[in-house]
């Protein structure tokens, strides 16, 4: 490899970036080892989030399987359950895990689901993940549309978020309880950690299993916005590192 195999790191899609542009390519993907989990980036050498991919993927599943449950992990952006209903379909949230996400697709019979972390899943997959059959559905559907990808991408794209930030604690239960204090005027939930939802923003903060550490995800309608709640954030969990 001229780089490790994971493809959520930036630095290793910069090969696979300007070959797309040099060759004038519809769009790349990277595939980690296995090839069970991809990033994809459009014609313009653009990455595309994998929360992004599954806003863009589950209108086109549910064309094909109408009114049909799609399932998405806790950590995607708003855009993902908004696409699903708008198309007629039923979002399910769940909490971050491959375990957890074949359970959830397969407990609702779900036709799709997409992870953050790259994996997608598929009912006629045995509702596993896989990165091969995830690109030849992404053939299928970018030679069928009527615009390039960066265009069919455009419109997911409502929000700014955070990307996930790590902070180490002493305490992980007491961190998240204190969060859950100071923003319970919020819709609050703890399907994974605890999740506190207000119209213009939201975020996410769950505890790693095997480190000290606590897991951000911020998402609001605007930049300034996510900039305010992030500056709140670190001043009770510190600098992420």
């Amino acid at each position: 490899f001229v780089h490790d195999p994971n493809p959520l790191v930036e630095a290793n899609l910069a090969e696979l970036k300007e070959t797309v542009v040099q060759e004038q390519a519809d769009f790349g993907v990277c595939f980690d080892g296995d090839a069970d989990r991809l990033m994809t980036v459009d014609e313009k050498g653009n990455t595309i989030s994998c929360d992004q991919m599954t806003a863009l993927l589950a209108p086109y599943f549910l064309e094909k399987e109408p009114k049909s449950t799609v399932v998405y992990d806790l950590r995607s952006s708003r855009v993902v359950a908004e696409e699903i209903i708008k198309h007629g379909g039923t979002p399910r949230r769940e909490r971050v895990g491959h375990s957890f996400m074949k359970k959830a697709l397969r407990d609702s019979r779900a036709v799709f689901g997409g992870e953050l972390s790259g994996h997608f899943y598929y009912r006629d997959n045995y509702y596993a993940d896989s990165g091969m059959i995830t690109l030849v559905h992404m053939i299928n559907l970018v030679s069928q549309a009527d615009a390039p990808l960066s265009e069919l991408i455009a419109p997911l794209k409502r929000y700014h978020n955070s990307g996930e930030m790590n902070f180490e604690v002493d305490d992980k239960q007491a961190r998240m309880d204190e969060l859950a204090r100071r923003y319970s005027d919020g819709q609050i939930d703890h399907l994974d950690g605890v999740t506190v939802g207000y119209k213009d923003w939201w975020f996410n903060c769950r505890p790693s299993n095997t480190e000290p550490l606590l897991r951000l995800n911020i998402e609001a309608k605007t930049k300034e916005l996510l900039e305010e709640k992030l500056a709140e954030m670190t001043q009770q969990l510190g600098e992420p590192i």
